[in-house]
This record gives C-alpha cells, sequence and structure tokens, in this order.
C-alpha cells in the first residue's frame, strides 16, 4: 500500500481545514463492493477522474458512483471541442498518483476541480492509495476544492 499518497491526502484534507474521517480497507472488485466496504450507499462514492483538456492542460472532475462523465457537457463547460482521458503514466505524472487511488487531495500539481451538480450530502472520496479513502461532506470538500459545480455526468 503506498503509504506516502495516503499521507499526502490526509495531511492536504487538514491542511484546508476539511473535516474528515479516515477508511481502510482490503481489495474490492466493485462499486458495490467499494461502497459496502465504506459504509456508504454507491452514489455517495467519487471517482476522481483526470481529463486532459490541452498539452499540459488538466482538469480533476468528480463524478458519483453509477455515474460517468457526459462528454458533450463537460466539453461545452470547459469551451472545447476535444477532451481526452491521459495515459495511466501522464495521469501519474502529473497528480503523483496510481490509477485507481488519485484525489485532488495533496496532488503533485494543484488542478481545477470540477465537481457533477447530483453531488451532495456525505461522500467518501479516494485518499491516494488503494484501499483508503476519506468521508467528508460534499458541500465542505467542494468549497475546500473551489470547486466548479455543473452538470456533466449522465447514469453509467
Amino acid at each position: 500500500m503506498n503509504e506516502d499518497g495516503a499521507a499526502r491526502a490526509v495531511s492536504a484534507a487538514t491542511s484546508l481545514g476539511l473535516a474528515h474521517v479516515v477508511t481502510r480497507h482490503g481489495p474490492v472488485s466493485s462499486l458495490a463492493e467499494a461502497a459496502a466496504a465504506r459504509g456508504i450507499e454507491p452514489h455517495q462514492l467519487l471517482k476522481t477522474m483526470v481529463v486532459r483538456v490541452a498539452e499540459g492542460e488538466h482538469r480533476f472532475v468528480l463524478v458519483p458512483g453509477g455515474r460517468e462523465i457526459a462528454w458533450p457537457k463537460l466539453r461545452a463547460l470547459l469551451g472545447v471541442n476535444r477532451l481526452s482521458m491521459p495515459s495511466a503514466d501522464a495521469a501519474y505524472d502529473v497528480t503523483g498518483y496510481v490509477r485507481g487511488t488519485i484525489t485532488p487531495l495533496g496532488s503533485r500539481r494543484a488542478l481545477p476541480v470540477v465537481a457533477d451538480a447530483s453531488i451532495a450530502g456525505t461522500v467518501s472520496i479516494g485518499a491516494g492509495a488503494p484501499g483508503v479513502a476519506l468521508t467528508v461532506d460534499a458541500a465542505e470538500l467542494i468549497a475546500a476544492l473551489d470547486a466548479v459545480v455543473a452538470d456533466v455526468t449522465e447514469p453509467a
């Protein structure tokens, strides 16, 4: 387990004044298993996606469990004709986290954050290492990250 990543994420949450509870669990193989391991409903689990807007320009997109990025909506919000997902290596270079552990908290580079408008209440977000997550209030997380809130997802 990459405790370095978890330490960075937890430290960043603390520095932002974000009230949080750290959850640790073993390997999971589905959204339902991950939610159950964290003691939440699947829609409360946030995936952090890294999106490439242009060369050297990326965004974090917070996507609730059971939903996926609606690319036309996100392109319209960002005012671009094309977006892509960076390779695993490129995402690591930008964030310092491997796929499956990426979080805006403690990222190597501070990136603008887009949070889907459906995110509300208590949520769980990855914390930089496999099986480590932070349970937080969605409104506090969105405010701490200065995230743009918009309708950018659709049911998976």
